[in-house]
């Protein structure tokens, strides 16, 4: 597996990652996924929207965003994490972090900024806060604390052969390590532990406390995890190039993961996967062009975890990354394009916002949050700040406002 890149003169996007499949180039005229219910209404909205800036802070694609206060953190397939300003000029952006390896996805949780890579490593960066004494202006710093699994996780495990597994022929390692690129990150609701998917199949459950390895689900998917996010009540969702989304949780007086239930409608790799704001809906985009909402079903006995609402359709190539903000999904493609969508009151239908274009490359990653410029002045709507990342090396900001429903 290498790295996904993008070249203005040439494209190689095809050759690179479990996330892009052949067939997920070509334009197609037939519906993705026509078994599935469109949940999409036809009714017109009165939102509004415009291209507010564009960061060029990187020589290199894209490859993941993520909010801290009133800045940006985005990082890059060059190894560079950049802080940019959320709504002011593009001109403050510097350099916060340089890792070994490409930035394949990070998060922020309190004061700490983990970053997972291309080389099979997660790093851990403690975040400070300081002021220009120039410019008057608040800076965002970082440090480098821990590279994961640590020394000590390493050195305790080697001893024992018990702590091994195969990872390809004639080839073993302890099982706290990744064999290949650690491809998402989540946290639970308390910040406690944080949760890894990787390109070896596997997902990792660690501490945050001592940055201990307690777990790790080994061959929880048949190809490579795309995708992990985790719900306040302990649901672990997993993503994978399988086609799968596989649902876990550790039962009370359990010491592992045990797998809930396997969700199957996509026809190809799973790519994004995001929960909605009161965790009953999950959305799954994949390279088959749709993005599928999955509801919570009945409960109860040996019934499903979670059941197919239905589909949003409209990226007419793959599905790369998905996020949530108040009642908006929002999807980036390989299409180039943003599409939002809205989730009606009754949570049922949804309508369709807008499609945001302008990108010269695959939307790579997406960062999205309330205007706080006009969030509380405006009694007949709601603003959001929206940010896409693209493997054209540019950082996007939008602005959104749609009416109160």
């Amino acid at each position: 597996m290498g790295i996904l890149q993008f070249h203005r003169r040439q494209t190689k996007d095809q050759e690179i990652s479990p996330e892009f499949q052949p067939d997920s180039y070509s334009l197609s005229s037939e519906q993705s996924l026509p078994s599935v219910l469109s949940l999409t209404s036809k009714q017109p909205t009165t939102e509004k929207h415009q291209h507010f800036t564009t960061f060029k802070a990187h020589t290199s694609s894209i490859s993941s965003l993520t909010l801290v206060g009133k800045h940006l953190l985005s990082a890059s397939s060059d190894n560079e994490i950049r802080v940019l300003p959320r709504d002011s000029s593009p001109t403050d952006q510097n350099l916060i972090a340089h890792g070994e390896s490409t930035v394949k996805t990070m998060l922020v949780s309190g004061d700490t900024l983990f970053t997972g890579h291309q080389d099979n490593k997660i790093c851990v960066w403690k975040i400070d806060h300081d002021v220009d004494d120039v410019n008057n202006r608040k800076l965002i710093k970082s440090t480098h604390v821990a590279t994961l699994p640590t020394l000590n996780d390493r050195v305790t495990k080697m001893f024992l052969a018990k702590n091994y597994v195969n990872i390809r022929r004639h080839k073993r390692c302890t099982w706290v390590h990744h064999v290949d690129a650690v491809s998402a990150l989540a946290i639970s609701r308390d910040g406690s532990f944080l949760y890894s998917g990787s390109w070896d199949r596997t997902f990792k459950v660690w501490r945050t406390s001592d940055f201990k390895c307690l777990e790790s689900v080994w061959s929880a998917h048949d190809d490579a995890i795309n995708a992990i996010v985790v719900s306040s009540d302990g649901y672990v969702y997993t993503g994978s190039a399988d086609r799968k989304i596989k649902v876990w949780r550790k039962h009370a007086g359990e010491k592992k993961h045990q797998l809930v239930d396997t969700l199957e409608k996509h026809k190809s790799a799973v790519n994004a996967l995001a929960l909605s704001s009161d965790e009953s809906v999950l959305y799954s985009g994949a390279c088959d062009r749709a993005i599928i909402v999955w509801e919570k079903g009945s409960g109860g006995g040996d019934g499903p975890h979670m059941v197919v609402a239905g589909a949003l359709r409209g990226h007419n190539m793959a599905v790369l990354c998905i996020t949530v903000v108040g009642d908006l999904v929002v999807s980036g493609s390989a299409d180039k394009t943003v599409r939002i969508w809205r989730r009606g009151i009754d949570g049922k239908k949804y309508s369709r916002v807008c499609v945001l274009e302008g990108h010269n490359g695959p939307v790579k990653c997406l960062a999205a949050g309330v205007d706080s410029c006009t969030g509380s002045d405006d009694s007949s709507g709601s603003s959001y700040l929206v940010y896409s990342g693209s493997l054209d090396c540019d950082v996007k900001v939008w602005k959104v406002w749609v009416p109160f429903l």
